[in-house]
């Protein structure tokens, strides 16, 4: 494959934090692979996107103690300069379990930024950091206890890894996103998105949403604790289903109905869809938050 190599870099660094590279006590500790992002594409061999740096462990810590310590130094970041991490900053690990083979990382709200090819190269890093692990097979990621709604898959091995490359792109798709400029108002941004195998016009253009506005006089529509649970296409309805339980961690009335009317403009917007439909937790209802959900939007 072209973007992805197993390589470990090792160098002569300070250990920090407990992570990264060990100058002592060597002869006590395993070394284990933690994969980073390539700063520079065009610099990678074979334009691989992946590279691991190598941190000396306590084997002896348990795999449940070994797994929390690896993810400590994934989402700590590279000690070498020509790696970046794949995982936003402000990161944090809520919760990590293993259970028969399988590695459950629960990670916090930032996390649920990433879309697309970021989404899948940072999915990728903690499977191949986590399935090294003879006791993990598989690794399953979600964001505040939730599945984030717009994988094609929810659980990874290595295997997965080893098959996907850069030809998933199976086509591209103008889109017309909505975001607020300065003075609140949404305004278009016309996007080229890449849909990968598997995934649907509408999702590309949530998780292009979710991530935020390329124009820096614009800003993001939809706030970090808004949540898809899931969507469908029917005919030309798209039904979208929220989380009730985001409304609580999100202060401003006026930032859901923003979100809403951002999220329903953008759909609107594909030729495949005439109008949205919002559910909460699965059901229709009148309202989320103060905003009136009980029709179709349409524009």
């Amino acid at each position: 494959m072209r973007w992805l190599t197993a390589a470990a870099a090792l160098a002569a660094l300070t250990l920090s934090a407990g992570c990264a590279f060990a100058a002592a006590g060597l002869q006590t500790q395993d070394g284990y692979a933690v994969y980073f992002l390539e700063e520079d594409l065009s610099a990678a061999p074979g334009r691989d996107a992946l590279r691991a740096e190598t941190v000396f462990l306590d084997a002896d810590e348990g795999t449940d103690a070994l797994a929390e310590r690896l993810m400590t130094c994934l989402l700590e970041g590279p000690e070498d300069e020509s790696l970046r991490s794949a995982v936003p900053p402000g990161t944090a690990l809520v919760s990590l379990a293993v259970d028969d083979g399988q590695a459950a990382v629960d990670l916090s709200s930032t996390y649920a930024v990433l879309s697309g090819v970021e989404l899948t190269l940072a999915d990728y890093a903690i499977t191949l950091t986590l399935t090294q692990l003879p006791e993990i097979s598989s690794v399953s990621i979600t964001v505040r206890g939730r599945e984030l709604a717009y994988r094609d898959k929810q659980v990874f091995t290595e295997e997965d890894v080893l098959r996907s490359s850069m030809e998933d792109v199976v086509s591209t798709l103008i889109a017309t996103l909505y975001f607020p400029d300065e003075d609140g108002r949404l305004q278009a941004e016309e996007r080229e998105l890449e849909l990968y195998e598997g995934e649907t016009q509408a999702g590309a253009v949530v998780q292009a949403l979710l991530s935020g506005p390329e124009d820096k006089e614009l800003s993001a529509a939809v706030p970090e604790a808004f949540q898809v649970e899931s969507m469908r296409l029917e005919e030309s309805v798209c039904y979208v289903n929220l989380n009730s339980a985001a409304l609580t961690e999100i202060p401003e009335d006026e930032v859901v109905e923003t979100a809403v009317e951002a999220l329903a403009r953008s759909l609107c917007a594909l030729d495949t869809v005439s109008e949205v439909q919002f559910l909460v937790d699965g059901e229709f209802t009148d309202s989320y938050g103060t905003v009136d959900v009980s029709g179709p939007w349409h524009y």
